[in-house]
């Protein structure tokens, strides 16, 4: 099981790869999208801004990549924070920017959403999921994960979330569409629990 993590300069590599290893898994560091043909799982990170995101994506090849190897050949993908923000439909952060458009949807700015606490939201929140959803098989309900985000997931199908946090607002913690997971919360950064999320990911079995 090999398991390719994209740099495209803007995620904090470094952690989610020591968490892979530490499961015993098969991890590159994907420099160049033609590296995503030998990987059998795929990992979006991502810290900052969703326009710049977008651009370096774009600029460095990884879009077309992407729609070839997860909506193709449906290569498992899981984005966290800016990953998962990315792989909406679009993002009003600093304008209107496009995403890749994996799950239908929009990224708001947590104000937007009617949330009146600070912002950004950083620290620990309480993560109730689906219970049918294999990303959290074996992980108790209401259990925290380490949040740092200012922008959240509005899916335009609530099926696709499959996971909330409460913080002034219901925001989106997780979502899916088949292959597809992103977690706006940092696995690598949540402990036992995160630990965990990763290795649902590596062990997910696509239909």
């Amino acid at each position: 099981m090999k398991i390719a993590i994209i740099n495209y300069g803007m995620g904090n590599l470094g952690s989610v790869r020591r968490s892979l290893e530490n499961l015993g898994a098969d991890v590159i560091i994907a420099e160049r999208p033609i590296q995503l043909l030998d990987a059998n799982r795929i990992i979006l990170p991502g810290v900052g801004s969703f326009g710049e995101g977008m651009k370096k994506l774009s600029d460095e090849g990884w879009i077309e990549s992407l729609q070839i190897q997860v909506m193709e050949q449906g290569k498992p993908l899981l984005g966290i924070c800016l990953g998962m923000q990315m792989l909406s439909s679009s993002s009003e952060e600093n304008g209107l920017n496009e995403g890749l458009n994996f799950i239908s949807g929009k990224v708001l700015r947590l104000d937007q959403l009617g949330c009146s606490l600070r912002i950004p939201h950083i620290g620990w929140n309480e993560v109730n999921y689906q219970e049918s959803t294999p990303l959290f098989n074996d992980i108790p309900q209401a259990i925290d994960f380490y949040f740092v985000h200012s922008y959240a997931f509005t899916a335009d199908d609530p099926n696709n979330v499959i996971a909330t946090s409460a913080y002034d607002i219901s925001i989106t913690a997780a979502v899916c569409k088949k292959h597809i997971f992103g977690t706006q919360f940092h696995p690598e950064k949540s402990s036992k629990a995160g630990q965990k999320i990763l290795k649902n990911f590596i062990e997910f079995a696509p239909c």
